[in-house]
């Protein structure tokens, strides 16, 4: 059982998700906007949230992102809008699915199941190994595997994405890649991180926007 908090200004739409998510084993939480979306993810713990994003008070994506300032909680943004940018938008705020209104709610509870599958086959990983999607990083044993075909990386490479991982959801200036990973006595300059970054995105292919660019800034894993 999994516990689903559930975000909409639409009574009938909370009312839908609960039926369903119920019938299939789920506890339901429900909250009518952002703030209080929020405020309960303060006190308590979700293993999931599925969020409207044009809401009162405040929208989904600000509440998404105050959410994630202190929970790491898996998101499905649900949306009458179904442009490009709205969705791009929400993927650069880390959420896990996007799903456009009027949806089949049997259709959302598969997307749903889905994303708890993957939060689940993550955290029974052992240590040391991480799981994406199909994305797997041992970092013990030094190999990484995209959808089960291993991928020959450089030794500074796997550094780099091993440092980036253990370090997920951080904001890492190049200055701070550059002395942790190639040491204070290196020579070169930031160009040698963007170089590397370039094929190591390369070599993870379709995982390759795991690695998020920071402008001004650096990079970090956002997963």
């Amino acid at each position: 059982m999994a516990r689903i908090l559930v975000v909409d200004d639409e009574q009938k739409i909370r009312e839908v998700i609960r039926e369903y998510s119920e019938f299939n084993g789920h506890e339901v939480t429900e909250a009518a906007d952002g703030m209080i979306a929020v405020g309960l993810c303060k006190l308590n713990d979700y293993d999931l949230i599925v969020m409207d994003i044009m809401m009162p008070k405040l929208d989904g994506f600000s509440a998404s992102k105050e959410i994630r300032k202190t929970k790491d909680i898996p998101i499905i943004m649900l949306s009458a809008r179904g442009e490009e940018y709205d969705k791009l938008h929400g993927f650069d705020l880390g959420i896990d699915d996007y799903v456009v209104k009027p949806f089949s709610p049997k259709e959302l509870m598969a997307r749903i199941n889905a994303v708890l599958s993957r939060k689940s086959a993550s955290q029974k990983a052992p240590a040391g190994i991480m799981a994406f999607d199909g994305l797997e990083i041992n970092i013990p044993a030094r190999t990484v595997t995209v959808d089960g075909q291993k991928v020959e990386l450089t030794p500074k490479e796997y550094d780099l994405l091993f440092y980036l991982v253990e370090n997920k959801n951080i904001a890492l200036s190049r200055d701070k890649l550059l002395s942790d990973i190639w040491g204070y006595d290196f020579f070169g300059d930031d160009r040698t991180i963007d170089t590397h970054i370039k094929n190591l995105r390369n070599n993870l292919g379709k995982y390759r926007d795991y690695i998020v660019t920071l402008r001004g800034v650096g990079y970090k894993f956002e997963a």
